[in-house]
């Protein structure tokens, strides 16, 4: 099980380093954001910014959780909760492959 539970979080470590690598690249779009009293052009860009912003802190916060998961894996942990020590149910390991805390603890 464990080995199973240690390729699905290295597959999703890879996913998300490949979508910061993709939320990271330049967009090549350099412009001045401006704001006025009509939404335009600077407005647009300044809410995708701040959206990738809150994106980026998302996927690094999830890439954190997988990693020590794959940490619990290795050091034959993984499956119990690191707030009370008891096993963490099945059902939310399946649904959630990088939960280290049971549902009390979330």
């Amino acid at each position: 099980m464990h080995e199973d539970a240690d390729r699905l979080l290295a597959e999703r470590e890879a996913q998300l380093e490949s979508e910061l690598v993709e939320l990271t690249k330049p967009t090549g779009e350099v412009g001045t954001i401006s704001f006025g009293k009509r939404i335009g052009d600077g407005t647009s860009m300044a809410v995708d910014r701040l959206a990738a912003v809150s994106t980026q802190e998302h996927l690094l916060t999830m890439l954190d959780e997988v990693r020590r998961a794959r940490r619990c894996v290795a050091d034959g942990r993984y499956g119990i909760c690191e707030v009370c020590g008891e096993p963490i149910p099945e059902g939310r390991l399946e649904a959630r492959p990088w939960a280290t805390r049971c549902v009390a603890h979330s």
